[in-house]
């Protein structure tokens, strides 16, 4: 029997979407990372990937360009229907409300909802195609916020800005930087942000998508580390 409080629980879980920006990958591969506030309701003073919650606005954002290939179908997997263009809108969104950084193909759009409008204003309509679905977590229960956060990874040249200009930026995380994958984890990080750094470095000299997705899922009852391999598509 589920208990009252559990279901109140599983009611605050929010979707979201988090971006793994890397650069020279075959060279000296580094990655995209802030530092949340002090004063953040959620893993202060943790250096972190841009990234948040899934709004009601980005359900209904036109997309540039699909999510390619295998990932789309991964993401569906023990997902709603239809959910995966919503985790890219903002997965978009929040790299450039937290960065700066547009990835996005030239063109405009005649009614931006309010939270897409300085994007749009960039003269970019939002481009999916270079997201690659790399890693799915369920924050633990207990925590103050919620979070069913899938992880993905685009490399720097799919940008349509500077990489090296965050003057556009918020002011959700500071210090942004570019650091060196071999020396990121002497940075205070939250423990699943190490995880996915794992699966990263074992992954940085191959740009395609992984054969599988891991999940880390942490429910009311249990964790467990499940891997997700898309649902069949119908002929």
């Amino acid at each position: 029997m589920t208990h009252p409080s559990d279901a109140i629980d599983k009611t605050q879980v929010r979707n979201a979407a988090t971006v793994i920006v890397l650069r020279d990958r075959m060279t000296a591969p580094r990655i995209l990372m802030g530092q949340r506030g002090a004063k953040a309701v959620f893993m202060p003073n943790k250096f972190v990937f841009p990234g948040g919650a899934v709004d009601k606005d980005d359900h209904a954002v036109p997309l540039a360009s699909p999510i390619a290939a295998p990932c789309a179908a991964r993401l569906e997997d023990d997902s709603a229907p239809g959910l995966g263009s919503a985790l890219a809108a903002a997965a978009i969104r929040e790299l450039f409300e937290e960065t700066g950084q547009v990835l996005g193909t030239p063109g405009t759009w005649a009614a931006a909802p309010p939270d897409w409008q300085a994007f749009a204003a960039t003269g970019h309509l939002p481009h999916a195609a270079p997201l690659q679905f790399v890693f799915r977590a369920l924050t633990p229960p207990g925590r103050p916020r919620r979070f069913d956060a899938r992880f993905f990874l685009i490399d720097a040249q799919d940008l349509n800005s500077d990489i090296d200009d965050f003057s556009a930026a918020s002011d959700e995380l500071s210090h942004l930087q570019w650091i060196e994958l071999d020396r990121v984890r002497s940075f205070d990080m939250p423990f699943i942000t190490e995880v996915v750094l794992s699966e990263i470095a074992a992954r940085v000299q191959d740009p395609t998508p992984p054969a599988s997705v891991p999940y880390f899922r942490n429910d009311d009852e249990e964790s467990l580390f499940l891997r997700l391999h898309g649902r069949p598509q119908p002929d």
